[in-house]
């Protein structure tokens, strides 16, 4: 028996020194541990760098009625089976759904606790801020060229030879040729990824100088938050302001939000998680969505250069890397851009079903936030049916291979 006892005193001890040492060479898996797979409220557990919004709001026209017939049109869900849109959002837990067509709110559903005010974060959404800023960097001069390598941006990179060739380009299109360890493989690989270290870390910069080439920079798409950091980092350096200062003196003050945003940082005063970590309401992130409808113009204004809006949401020539979902959304400039079908709608989207959609063709805005998400894409046949015109899905549409990003 004391054997036995002295055993399995020494199995547990074993165990507790293993974990000990997972711990200290990895001190972000205590949050990893904790926390698990981040909600809408898990940002709340770092420091924020604010973003202030303008002086004076924009407000949308809020139409008289309601577009209540909407809720028993049928949609596709991630499994392809059409349901009334009530039962979509109810699968998806959405807590904010809003329709504005021509600058007017047409359909809005919130669950309770939630409104258009709500602050909430947007997860991947953050990596299209990054784009934005990118856009107004090269605009300005901060930045002279897409195509510059990245070490002349962030010298700090330079004793890694990993990053000797990655250009500001492969980093806005996903293709640094970084190696990236996502959340999937089963639940081992998913509280050793590297999504989840990153989102947990309190040092980011630390973990990008260890970063190790996995391909040749510029020929294989793999989508992963470290490009969008590298990028922030690029940013950073070149304009000489933090990335919430540069984003809300550039844009968020310019197009007439009425609520601050945030970026999650990695410490007091730290990096800030551009890839999962941007907050905002749903009426602001709207506004966002007006910018680009309106290509890149504000009362007159031109807040970013309408020849980075077209280059941003536009694939033009360029072969897609992927495609996703049955409209086959090709990753582009950190949005998401159909190619099926009638294109020249396109999104910025996020993990839980997180979403800002746009469709120029419909003159349609829709902001969905939520805490879980249920796919299959609606935003399309809602911005058609609520414009009056026609939709049909494609025949045996493919299924997602995730419910969301």
């Amino acid at each position: 028996m004391k054997r036995i006892l002295y055993w399995l005193a020494a199995v547990t001890l074993v165990i507790v020194l293993l974990f000990a040492l997972l711990f200290t060479w990895r001190p972000e898996l205590v949050r990893v541990l904790r926390y698990q797979s981040p909600d809408a409220n898990t940002y709340k557990i770092f420091p924020q760098a604010i973003i202030e919004p303008s002086d004076t709001a924009f407000h949308f026209v809020k139409a008289a009625v309601n577009r209540d017939d909407l809720d028993t049109v049928h949609v596709l869900n991630w499994k392809n089976e059409s349901v009334p849109f009530t039962t979509y959002l109810k699968d998806g837990k959405a807590t904010v759904f809003m329709v504005i067509r021509n600058d007017t709110i047409i359909y809005q559903k919130f669950a309770p606790g939630h409104s258009d005010t709500t602050l909430t974060t947007l997860f991947s959404v953050a990596k299209t801020m990054v784009s934005i800023m990118a856009g107004e960097a090269l605009a300005e001069g901060k930045i002279k060229s897409l195509d510059d390598h990245l070490i002349q941006y962030v010298p700090e990179l330079k004793n890694n030879p990993a990053f000797n060739q990655i250009t500001l380009r492969n980093l806005l299109e996903m293709k640094s040729g970084l190696e990236f360890k996502d959340v999937y493989g089963g639940l081992i690989a998913a509280f050793l990824s590297d999504e989840a270290k990153y989102y947990y870390t309190e040092d980011i910069k630390k973990e990008l100088l260890q970063v190790k080439s996995a391909n040749k920079p510029g020929t294989i798409w793999k989508y992963k938050s470290i490009d969008a950091f590298l990028l922030t980092w690029a940013l950073e350096n070149a304009t000489g302001q933090k990335a919430a200062t540069y984003f809300q003196d550039k844009i968020w003050k310019k197009i007439g939000t009425a609520y601050p945003a945030s970026f999650g940082l990695d410490h007091p005063n730290g990096f800030p998680n551009t890839a999962s970590r941007f907050q905002s309401t749903a009426i602001d992130l709207a506004k966002l969505g007006r910018l680009y409808l309106n290509k890149g113009r504000y009362n007159g204004k031109q807040v970013i250069p309408e020849q980075w809006v077209n280059q941003s949401v536009n694939l033009g020539n360029e072969a897609p890397a992927n495609a996703k979902g049955w409209q086959k959304s090709a990753h582009h400039y950190l949005w998401w851009v159909p190619q099926e079908g009638v294109t020249g709608d396109y999104a910025a989207e996020g993990m839980r079903g997180q979403r800002l959609y746009i469709d120029p063709s419909t003159h349609t805005i829709i902001v969905q936030f939520s805490e879980k998400g249920a796919g299959g894409y609606p935003f399309r046949k809602v911005s058609r049916y609520l414009s009056g015109l026609p939709f049909t899905y494609p025949k045996n549409p493919p299924l997602e291979s995730a419910i969301s990003q």
